[in-house]
């Protein structure tokens, strides 16, 4: 059950992928409690890595664009495992690289991957709510953005961490590119009205 208050971390190993031009750590699940979740996982993380490296122009045994990258675990407790992908990738002859940031959320007991929409009640308007908190993250932080910030996008970038949904922005997405990835960490307690008793984070929402 998703509001269970205790299940075990996953066992994540790195895989270094390297060949021509690309060095590239990436995380592969192994001993999942399911099988078929942890195969579901593993192949929707390998996927999020091509559709990557092809955005970022790489193609195998490529010899125009080099490739770098690693990955970050960002929940792996209470039955929710969030993993942030960061490839970097520079082709010859362009002013500078250019670096994205994925990242999915999954049931770790279905290998279920969550879209932003899936954390809240259906008909709640957790747009209005969270773009609300980022407009006042922005003023309060200093924040130079390319136009003045309006909403986020139903399917923005988010992951898990602790108690805390962080929502975030691609490179020239809302902001120069000097600000980088612009993060906004927001408490699950400030969005808990909206947070349904079936919802993948409401297990943070429980103390201890």
């Amino acid at each position: 059950m998703l509001n269970e208050p205790y299940t075990l971390p996953l066992q994540i190993q790195t895989v270094h992928r390297v060949g021509p031009k690309l060095d590239l750590y990436v995380p592969r699940i192994v001993n999942a409690p399911d099988a078929a979740a942890q195969t579901i996982m593993n192949n929707a993380i390998a996927g999020e890595v091509q559709s990557m490296l092809k955005q970022l122009g790489y193609v195998p045994n490529s010899k125009t664009t080099e490739i770098s990258g690693f990955y970050e675990i960002k929940t792996n407790e209470r039955g929710l495992l969030s993993v942030a992908l960061n490839i970097y990738g520079y082709t010859e002859h362009a002013a500078h690289g250019l670096t994205l940031i994925h990242s999915l959320t999954f049931d770790i007991r279905t290998g279920r991957s969550y879209a932003l929409a899936d954390l809240f009640a259906k008909g709640g308007d957790y747009v209005r709510r969270i773009s609300g908190i980022v407009k006042a993250q922005i003023a309060e932080r200093g924040i130079e953005t390319l136009e003045p910030f309006v909403s986020i996008r139903p399917d923005q970038d988010f992951y898990v961490a602790d108690k805390a949904l962080v929502v975030y922005f691609q490179l020239y997405e809302i902001t120069p590119y000097v600000y980088g990835f612009p993060m906004f960490p927001i408490s699950v307690y400030s969005l808990q009205d909206l947070i349904p008793d079936d919802s993948p984070i409401q297990p943070m929402l429980v103390n201890g």
